[in-house]
């Protein structure tokens, strides 16, 4: 059977494709009232952020940082294509990403991988990602657990979290206070959907079905490879381009689930946002053929997406030239204003 490569007549949404990001934010904010009530006084920086700082005693200026993600859907495209390396290096890398937005470097790093039966070596494969992606951040793969438990996980599906922790002096600590009206964001690019909006691209070119889609090289001459070979690559790791640049800067987002929209004001103090300029950049080709293959709307693809911008630094606009000599392919993308309460906090223009 061919697949069908014709755009879709119908739009599609992240929703459509079971994934209710509204839904996914109010039960978010369920879980971090929750978690707040075990707080106490060694927590530093508010619920929600990136990742978590704990300060061991309040006269140790060394703090310690910790995050936990997983890889979503983007397991189910892996399996189907029979890459599992690259799902190792996804997992390391998006976790070392949310740790670097509190400046922390990572230390050592721990894997969860479900599994319904034992006897394979994909998740021997993915291992193998992990540590190199580890070795490459300079953090210990310490450990982990794999649990064999079928009937929850059917056949060769699998699931697999990953868990970073690092540390940060109390002087190099960055969060999601320290923003000013008039501070620039500066983009550094992405390199592929990285580990988010999988849902809604198996939906758009019927992966499930049609899995020979993944091979098809119709669209070659804009992607330069096949659409598996672009939707399979692995999760680009910011460390190296922004450790240079990490006393210069206030603050950063990693954008993941939520795009620009829900990542952002996650770095951004109370009443204020951003305003995105859209001429800023040019979105990659494979985000602009899910787009048109899948009659997507465009807040929606921003919403899912990261549309070509991986990593956004918030910076005062007088050291914006410095930073972006040191941290090459980078450009400005928008700026800091103030928002009303209820307002979106995040404005595409």
């Amino acid at each position: 059977m061919t697949a069908n490569t014709s755009p879709n007549t119908y739009p599609n949404t992240y929703r459509a494709a079971g994934v209710d990001l509204d839904a996914a934010s109010a039960l978010k904010d369920r879980i971090k009232t929750v978690a707040g009530i075990t707080f106490g006084g060694r927590v530093i920086g508010r619920p929600g952020f990136f990742a978590g700082v704990y300060e061991r005693s309040p006269d140790d200026d060394l703090l310690m940082a910790a995050s936990a993600d997983g890889v979503g859907t983007k397991i189910a495209v892996g399996q189907t294509a029979k890459n599992f390396r690259g799902l190792g290096m996804d997992l390391v890398n998006h976790c070392v990403n949310d740790l670097l937005t509190t400046g922390a470097k990572p230390a050592f790093f721990l894997d969860y991988i479900g599994l319904g039966h034992a006897e394979r070596d994909d998740a021997v494969e993915i291992v193998e990602g992990m540590a190199e992606a580890c070795k490459a951040a300079g953090c210990v793969l310490l450990g982990g657990e794999t649990a064999v438990m079928p009937g929850l996980y059917a056949g060769d599906d699998m699931d697999v979290v990953g868990v970073i922790a690092g540390y940060v002096d109390r002087s190099d600590l960055l969060g999601g206070e320290a923003a000013e009206l008039g501070d620039v964001l500066i983009g550094i690019p992405s390199n592929s959907p990285h580990t988010n909006g999988y849902s809604l691209i198996r939906r758009v070119f019927d992966i499930d079905n049609h899995p020979e889609v993944l091979e098809e090289t119709e669209w070659s001459p804009d992607l330069g490879r096949s659409l598996g070979d672009a939707l399979l690559e692995p999760h680009r790791s910011y460390l190296d381009p922004v450790t240079p640049v990490l006393g210069m800067i206030r603050g950063m987002a990693h954008i993941t689930g939520g795009g620009v929209f829900e990542n952002i004001p996650r770095s951004l103090p109370d009443g204020m946002g951003a305003d995105i300029d859209l001429t800023s950049w040019e979105v990659p080709p494979l985000f602009r053929l899910i787009q048109k293959q899948g009659a997507v709307d465009r807040d929606e693809m921003f919403r899912v997406f990261n549309m070509g911008l991986g990593m956004v630094l918030l910076a005062s606009a007088d050291r914006a030239d410095e930073i972006m000599e040191l941290v090459t392919d980078s450009w400005i993308v928008g700026r800091v204003v103030e928002r009303d309460p209820g307002a979106e906090r995040v404005v595409l223009i």
